[in-house]
């Protein structure tokens, strides 16, 4: 039996339905919006008489016959007066107007009640260190106010503190870096943990505002930023603290994020960099980081002393003169580093001697990365070798003149193993990770204005350049492309910054077009080395 074909109606019926719906609804919002007025009139006049009645229930009854009288005695004089029932129309309905407009709830004056009570414990909670025996008018006293003492507040839709304004009397020993912490680590505990705060200390006006940070983004990939030649993107901080932003790109949009810039070169006053942090706290992604900016306009030896296989991906590349794994290979890589390093000084020295430019071979920028370079002391001590650390004194000393930098990347654990001229040297320093105040102060050389917490991701932690500023930072997403579990647009963004295979060990150039045809092969050949050598 042939099916038989449904209804127009029905089989258009849905389509319809949702049209005039839509239709319907629109009509409703633009008749609404033509009667507005005449809404608020009819809302106005309810209230009014609702007004009245309840006027009326109100007033006694042996008063209600004078009050009729009164209401009479003005309708009479209104129907009397010239244009009185016009006027008194248009009183009406002015009235009516405005007792039916859309009244807002007043937003409230002040703290609530557990605003208010929380800034009183904070309060009490300042008394023992803000308060001396001595002082007649004493700011601070047990059960005092503290609207004084707190000028300026802020509260987040949790109730807690998200910007407080602090003042303290003027005996308050502020200079001292122990009374500072005292204050910080009181005023966090008190305004809640979990966040970070940021401590500014007004010593002229004796005030201390404090005020909650908003997390770093951590949803930057690696891609190319816009830097001159010798400017390195450490990482991205807060937009308060460095006046530059850098247009990055951001799926299909785009957003300006203020950088930590580490400028290095002949010029540089922090031409060398240490970096310090705990097991997995992004301290391999930041040199992975370096590394690909640095190829871009310079030459890269990299010395990894972890043995995991974390810079497979940059073995054979453009520009990425060494990959060292093992003892030998990193003494003769490191040992070949001071020996350009000399060259390059000697042949700058000629030049200047005779009059002349420094040699082009003496201006490309070569790079020397070392991740955990304290792996091999241990190894080194036991085969009886030289420990590669000591080769680094001349790249660290006369480094910069020679347009050589080194970077330094090591656990807290093994920070005494490093050598004096790493220490030294390395007038930039970063901590990756979460690190105690006493960590920060002695890799840094002073305490950050925020207050660091237990729990971060990877890549975030502190940087100072030099004598400048602690900055808050986070470092772009730059993981290994050959790790399983790295999720596929980071690795498409880091294998998009690698540079091409077109130079093999033996110094043979490759075809483009075996280049091209070999990509995937050579991908999966690093891929399954990098397996192999992990422990």
């Amino acid at each position: 039996m042939a099916r038989r074909p449904l209804p127009r109606i029905l089989s258009t019926g849905s389509a319809q339905i949702a049209r005039s719906r839509e239709l319907a609804r629109t009509a409703a919002d633009s008749a609404t919006d033509v009667l507005h007025p005449l809404i608020t009139i009819t809302r106005g006049l309810r209230r009014l008489a609702s007004a009245g009645r309840r006027r009326w229930a109100e007033t006694p009854k042996d008063r209600r016959g004078p009050l009729l009288f009164l209401v009479a005695s003005v309708v009479l004089v209104v129907a009397l007066v010239p244009y009185g029932p016009l006027l008194a129309v248009i009183s009406l309905m002015a009235a009516a107007a405005w007792h039916g407009r859309e009244r807002k709830s007043p937003e409230p004056e002040g703290p609530d009640e557990s605003q208010t009570q929380r800034l009183q414990s904070l309060y009490e909670a300042l008394v023992p260190y803000f308060s001396a025996a001595e002082d007649p008018d004493p700011l601070y006293t047990h059960g005092g106010e503290w609207e004084k003492a707190f000028p300026a507040y802020d509260f987040d839709a949790t109730g807690r503190i998200t910007h407080l304004l602090v003042r303290y009397p003027a005996y308050f020993t502020d200079g001292e870096a122990e009374s500072r912490a005292r204050i910080e680590q009181l005023l966090h505990a008190k305004s809640g943990r979990g966040r970070e705060y940021h401590f500014t200390w007004d010593e002229e006006g004796n005030e201390l505002t404090v005020t909650v940070l908003a997390p770093l983004p951590t949803d930057i990939a690696a891609q190319r930023f816009v830097t001159a030649p010798g400017e390195t993107v450490l990482g991205f901080t807060d937009p308060t603290q460095v006046q530059r932003t850098l247009p990055l790109g951001n799926g299909d949009g785009q957003r300006d994020v203020p950088p930590v810039v580490w400028r290095t070169g002949i010029r540089s006053t922090e031409p060398h960099l240490l970096v310090m942090g705990q097991p997995g706290s992004g301290t391999s992604t930041l040199l992975r980081s370096i590394a690909l900016q640095a190829l871009q306009y310079g030459d890269v030896v990299i010395v990894e002393g972890g043995g995991t296989g974390e810079y497979a991906c940059l073995t054979g590349r453009d520009g990425v003169l060494a990959v060292e794994c093992g003892l030998a290979g990193a003494l003769a890589s490191l040992e070949w580093a001071a020996t350009e390093t000399e060259r390059r000084l000697i042949a700058v020295n000629h030049a200047r001697q005779a009059g002349r430019p420094a040699p082009d071979d003496t201006k490309r920028p070569l790079w020397v990365l070392l991740d955990r370079p304290t792996a091999f002391t241990h190894l080194a001590a036991a085969d009886g070798r030289k420990d590669p650390q000591s080769l680094l004194q001349v790249p660290l000393r006369h480094g910069r003149a020679a347009n050589v930098t080194v970077v330094v990347a090591d656990q807290f654990d093994s920070a005494e193993a490093l050598s004096d001229p790493v220490r030294q040297h390395t007038r930039a320093r970063v901590v990756l990770g979460p690190a105690t105040a006493e960590q920060l102060e002695a890799v840094l050389g002073a305490p950050p204005h925020t207050t660091p917490v237990a729990q971060v991701p990877p890549g975030r932690g502190y940087a100072r350049l030099g004598t400048g500023p602690v900055h808050r930072l986070q470092v772009p997403a730059t993981p290994d492309p050959y790790d399983d579990a790295t999720s596929e647009a980071d690795r498409q963004a880091v294998l998009a910054l690698l540079p091409e295979r077109t130079t093999p060990a033996d110094g043979e150039t490759v075809p483009s077009d075996a280049v091209a045809s070999e990509a995937v092969a050579s991908e999966a050949v690093a891929s399954e080395a990098v397996v192999a050598e992990a422990p």
